[in-house]
């Protein structure tokens, strides 16, 4: 998720800040913590568990989002945007897995479903790289369409300016939350799993530089190590079994109360499981959330009624890190991070556009936000003076 956003500087964007999801699959990261889709598939609308009386509105919502096969918690969450507006009233399509190389794909997916005069919301998440040019062009013909993104990867002036609304967690402030749950899981060391591809982006770069800063402030060793590309030649396959093989390796050097952490989402199934069996710390993954690698890397089925119940999921994720005696080896935040985004800002939006709500009232995305999460939230705007970006922040849980 936390993804790949090229630049974020303003003084409060160290300020602390938040989550939701729901099953897990694998997550491939293209770009900063994001994997994606395959191409301009239209989603079709399926949730599980019982059915919600349909929210009528007069108009209709377009939505991106990943597909379940590399973005689980966004396609779900797209799922139950469907549900809840019902697919009559809602446009949901996909981008593609490599979205880098096909951002006109991203471009003509958005710019589509404002061609729909019906449309009067349209949310991305996460926005790749094509998003703010889509917005643009849409903007040209569609100027009374309120934009939502999620996790926006392009830069967060030009964000800020095209967006109606957007946000993100605050990723640099998490350079030093992430180490301060690692201190109080009392490890010595913390590892760093990253690429050059990754580590060219200013946000990661800066959040590493953060971490490595907040470690010597705390009696923790830093260690960057460098990974495999999933975009590379090897693939995903390869980064995965890198990981697994490395992690025993660093503790093997560095000892058992050594931490890991990778901005690569497709690390972190391997990373949790050999974490699990091997020994070492988990403080946090690159996108928070109970159904980031870990129901995967746990062997937990998750019953299609439970889908979506965040504390049976953290429940079932708690017994079975105990039942390997490693109960405060790892955390997470409680919701998952883009859950709660796409859901609290689609719902923000259909309210505004229904004016019924204001999306440039800080109490109110804050309001909105803390409503789906259940958990209380810290909310910062990314620049006090202009635009509606917002950064944010969820406590953590230990598992």
């Amino acid at each position: 998720m936390s993804r790949t956003q090229p630049r974020i500087s303003r003084r409060r964007l160290l300020a602390t800040m938040s989550a939701f999801a729901g099953a897990s699959l694998l997550l491939l990261v293209l770009a900063g913590c994001s994997a994606k889709t395959d191409g301009a598939a239209t989603a079709q609308a399926s949730t599980a568990g019982a059915k919600a009386p349909v929210t009528p509105i007069p108009f209709k919502i377009g939505i991106m989002v990943g597909t379940v096969s590399q973005g689980e918690d966004e396609f779900r969450a797209g799922q139950m945007v469907v549900a809840k507006y019902g697919a009559d009233h809602v446009k949901m399509v996909t981008y593609p897995d490599n979205f880098m190389q096909e951002q006109e794909t991203v471009i003509s997916q958005l710019v589509g479903l404002s061609s729909d005069p019906e449309v009067k919301v349209i949310v991305v998440g996460q926005a790749v790289p094509g998003t703010v040019a889509a917005v643009r062009k849409i903007r040209e013909k569609r100027p009374d369409i309120l934009i939502g993104m999620v996790e926006p990867h392009e830069d967060p002036d030009v964000v800020n300016a095209a967006a109606d609304i957007s946000i993100q967690p605050d990723q640099l402030a998490r350079g030093r939350t992430i180490v301060a749950v690692a201190k109080k899981m009392g490890v010595t060391d913390l590892v760093h799993y990253s690429f050059p591809r990754h580590m060219s982006m200013e946000l990661l770069a800066k959040r590493r530089d953060i971490m490595k800063q907040a470690c010597a402030e705390n009696g923790i060793k830093f260690h960057f190590v460098t990974a495999p590309d999933p975009m590379g030649e090897g693939g995903l396959p390869a980064t995965q079994q890198f990981v697994m093989e490395d992690v025993p390796r660093e503790l093997k050097q560095f000892g058992p109360k050594t931490a890991f952490f990778s901005t690569n989402c497709g690390m972190m199934d391997p990373m949790i499981r050999t974490v699990l069996n091997d020994g070492g710390y988990v403080p946090e993954q690159c996108c928070p959330s109970p159904t980031h690698g870990y129901p995967t890397a746990l062997g937990i089925a998750i019953p299609p009624d439970k889908a979506g119940d965040f504390a049976y999921i953290n429940a079932e994720n708690k017994k079975v890190i105990a039942d390997h005696h490693m109960t405060g080896h790892f955390a997470t935040w409680p919701v998952p991070e883009v859950m709660l985004s796409i859901r609290a800002m689609t719902d923000l939006l259909v309210d505004s556009a229904m004016k019924k709500a204001d999306y440039k009232d800080f109490a109110t995305v804050k309001t909105s936000m803390e409503q789906h999460a259940g958990v209380p939230i810290v909310l910062t705007k990314y620049d006090e003076k202009k635009g509606n970006s917002y950064l944010f922040l969820v406590s953590n849980i230990y598992y």
